[in-house]
């Protein structure tokens, strides 16, 4: 049977770990009065962007990684599976090769690592960002200068309203811009100028005119908030003023392991003189006069989104129905294709290993199996799985994006062998038993409301589907029926025998 964890009560523990470009963390929290309080906080400077060679991760990077998930794997052993997400950031979805990492991280930590796209670290980091603010109507503009990728969400309380990434960092902006760590005005220049590129694609929708306040989260700005306070030029927070003074400080060292400032943690060398190139191209880009810093970052961000998940608040609810909406798909003809392939997939999640998340999934994909439809009715199936694939949906991996599409393209047509060219082998015969299963759920699409069908009883196997329909149902319903037998072929082509009875 699948595994349901148990509902969230007072006292329980959560744990988030944040796989970044430069560095890893860990929070385990108590759920206390309605509040996650930190009950053990780790970081380590992985720096697994630096290991990022040809859109590749090097063997030496992963063994850093995986070093440092051990250590962290120590203090997860007394939660549930179920109360743990581990996230992936830019390393991890530029790298081709990331599935040799994420597979021995999940073996190390015993649950699923979720690569995320940009605009969902967005998102995260944001909500993180947000439980440390004022509860008030501030329009605030949120950054946060990652390993490998910059965040930009524009919010207000807990919702962003705005949210995008750039492909800039403080790691891959070390490599690229000053070569073995040396620095000078020239390379300076170089990094800044290709920053302030950057920042052009957003600037008309970021600028000072569309926000209040501007609050950095990460550890970059953090580390820049201490060493502006620590030269006695600001109390706390960062301004123009004394940003400029940082940058002329630094640049009067010739290489990074020279770097002698006080506050400035020897890990964090190699990778400041990039950060303030790209801070500065923020603050200079974006109108940004004084900014605060927040000790809310991604791994807070995803620890309160698991919250909402164990507590039936799931966004990643929301951001289907509002894709069914907003393609104006045949919601009641949705709903019951969704209800029905979760039932069936709750029938086969002993047999077939189905968990919990693949069960959401498929109804999901069953509700939105024929967005597609308001592109062109002419292989619709295929216009939604690019929909699902490539859309911003809030509060889904990268991974899960890519099983939904999967699952939807195969729901109709001929199954061709490159359906699965994208899952990972381990992955592809689970992924076609789900199609197998969301196809018998659409052929039911235009029977009666699901509460008005008789009991159906499904058996089944590892390779066997056996579904017993009552015999005046039958009688009544033989274009049913007709399609279910001629669904055979296409079944047995996903490795999959129907039988009816």
């Amino acid at each position: 049977m699948p595994y349901h964890p148990k509902p969230l009560t007072e006292d329980s523990l959560l744990a988030a770990i944040d796989l970044g470009s430069n560095s890893f963390h860990l929070i385990v929290a108590r759920l206390q009065h309605d509040e996650l309080r930190p009950v053990e906080t780790l970081g380590e400077k992985v720096q697994l962007g630096a290991g990022l060679i040809d859109g590749k991760l090097t063997r030496e990077a992963m063994e850093r990684g995986l070093d440092c998930l051990a250590r962290f794997g120590q203090l997860l052993e007394r939660l549930e599976p179920a109360r743990i997400r581990v996230v992936g950031t830019n390393a991890l979805r530029q790298a081709k090769n990331r599935r040799k990492f994420t597979d021995a991280a999940e073996q190390i930590l015993g649950v699923p690592v979720d690569v995320v796209y940009g605009r969902e670290e967005a998102r995260l980091v944001y909500l993180g960002v947000a439980h440390t603010l004022a509860d008030d109507e501030l329009s605030r503009l949120v950054i946060d200068i990652g390993g490998g990728s910059t965040e930009f969400i524009i919010g207000k309380r807990f919702e962003p309203v705005r949210l995008e990434s750039l492909q800039m960092g403080c790691v891959s902006y070390a490599q690229r811009f000053f070569p073995d760590g040396s620095i000078s005005k020239k390379y300076f220049k170089a990094a800044y100028e290709q920053a302030m590129l950057e920042i052009s694609h957003i600037r008309k929708k970021y600028h000072s005119g569309h926000w209040v306040e501007a609050v950095g989260s990460s550890g970059t700005l953090q580390a820049i908030e201490t060493l502006i306070r620590m030269a006695g030029w600001r109390e706390e927070g960062i301004d123009r003023p004394s940003l400029e003074k940082l940058r002329k400080r630094l640049l009067k060292f010739d290489n990074s392991s020279e770097i002698d400032l006080d506050g400035l943690n020897s890990q964090r060398r190699n990778v400041i003189t990039a950060g303030v190139a790209i801070a500065s191209a923020v603050f200079d880009g974006l109108k940004v006069e004084t900014m605060r810093t927040s000790k809310g970052a991604l791994r807070e961000g995803v620890i309160y989104d698991l919250v909402g998940r164990l507590g039936h608040e799931d966004v990643r609810e929301r951001s289907i129905n509002a894709m069914v909406a907003r393609y104006g798909a045949d919601e009641a003809n949705a709903r019951v294709v969704a209800d029905r392939v979760t039932w069936l997939a709750q029938a086969a999640a002993s047999a077939w290993g189905l968990t919990d998340n693949d069960v959401e999934l498929l109804k999901w994909a069953g509700f939105c199996h024929e967005i597609g439809a308001a592109i062109s009715q002419k292989h619709f199936n295929r216009h939604s799985a690019y929909l699902l694939l490539y859309s911003d949906l809030p509060g889904f991996s990268q991974g899960e994006q890519e099983l939904m599409s999967t699952l939807v393209r195969g729901h109709r047509g001929k199954v061709r062998a490159e359906l699965f060219a994208d899952i990972p082998e381990d992955l592809r015969e689970k992924t076609s038993r789900m199609v197998a299963l969301l196809r018998l759920a659409v052929i039911f699409k235009y029977v009666e409301e699901l509460e008005e069908l008789p009991e159906f009883t499904l058996a089944v196997s590892p390779e066997k589907l056996r579904l017993s329909i009552p015999e005046d149902w039958s009688d009544s319903h033989p274009l049913t029926i007709w399609e279910l037998e001629q669904a055979r072929s296409a079944l047995a082509k996903l490795g999959v025998s129907l039988t009816l009875s």
